[in-house]
């Protein structure tokens, strides 16, 4: 199992290096001069040199990523040009409020998708299916940030209920939790859905019930038991896309989160920060995605023994 971790955190290397490498490419290759949007239309020729030479702008884009990547292995992750500070101390000022909307938007799905797909596969057919299936495919339709505004005009503005932005408090993060959790509760209903009905018709669970076992023991004790191992691989996806899905919700509801941060960074062609910022959320998917191969040895033993297998 150690080896299998060590493996997975040293795969995890190249990838944000290549990462950084390729944020590097895009913001060279895209027009604006960082130093004229920092310092404005109006700074002279002399003062655009200096802030170029200072943050060694006037080096070929490789250079650059090559400097950057010694001084982040130092622990560097260097200074913003926008705001003069320390990036990584910007990141983690931030990264809580992003972190804390992820949760709850995860935390909503697994809440709603696990169950309406559980009811959907044991009601096949029925009224309550399809309610479930359309629920799920018009979740899946409605682009986020045209939810978020919905909400935000409905129970923000008219109806006075919800605040609309800030991190003032829990009440906060109701309504940008519903508007990130919608896509990735259809997402986790279907495949519950799916799940459970191929789990349903094995010969055990016929077996279950024709020994007189009861109807609420098979569903939670044998087939959603069973079915768990692909549900917990959607929702440790579902957790990356939804720290990735902040960058919209963010700018929406106003939050000061790493995707507002990363958006106004990038629009001040910011490299430090937008390099960081998206090296940081690969980090974190890739914590999660190993956190979810993890959690496998424990639900189901089988996996644990192939990992057992690979030392």
């Amino acid at each position: 199992m150690y080896r299998f971790i060590i493996k997975r955190l040293l795969t995890m290397i190249p990838i944000v290096l290549a990462i950084a490498f390729i944020i590097f490419a895009i913001l060279d290759m895209t027009p604006g001069d960082p130093a004229r949007m920092v310092l404005g239309e109006n700074a002279s020729q002399e003062a655009l040199d200096a802030f170029r030479e200072e943050k060694g702008l006037n080096k070929p884009m490789v250079v650059q990523y090559f400097n950057y990547i010694v001084k982040t292995l130092k622990g560097d992750f260097g200074t913003s040009y926008r705001s003069g500070l320390k990036v990584f101390d910007e990141i983690m000022s931030r990264f809580p409020n992003s972190l804390t909307l992820a949760f709850w938007g995860l935390l909503l799905s697994v809440l709603l998708g696990v169950p309406l797909g559980t009811i959907s596969a044991i009601k096949q057919y029925t009224v309550i299916d399809s309610f479930s299936l359309a629920f799920a495919l018009l979740l899946t339709s409605i682009p986020s940030f045209w939810l978020g505004l919905m909400l935000l005009l409905l129970f923000a503005l008219r109806l006075h209920v919800l605040p609309a932005t800030g991190v003032d408090g829990w009440r906060n993060f109701i309504l940008p939790a519903v508007t990130l959790g919608a896509a990735a509760t259809a997402n986790l209903t279907r495949m519950t859905r799916s799940t459970m009905l191929e789990v349903i018709r094995q010969d055990y669970i016929r077996t279950a019930r024709a020994k007189g076992a009861r109807e609420g023991r098979i569903i939670f004790r044998h087939a959603l038991r069973n079915a768990i191992l692909p549900i917990v691989t959607v929702v440790g996806m579902n957790f990356g896309m939804l720290i990735g899905g902040t960058v919209v919700i963010e700018s929406v509801f106003a939050i000061p989160g790493l995707g507002s941060l990363l958006i106004t960074s990038v629009r001040m062609k910011d490299i430090p920060t937008v390099t960081a910022s998206v090296m940081f959320a690969a980090i974190f998917i890739g914590l999660a995605n190993l956190v979810t191969d993890i959690l496998y040895a424990f639900i189901d033993p089988r996996v644990k023994m192939q990992y057992m297998k690979t030392k």
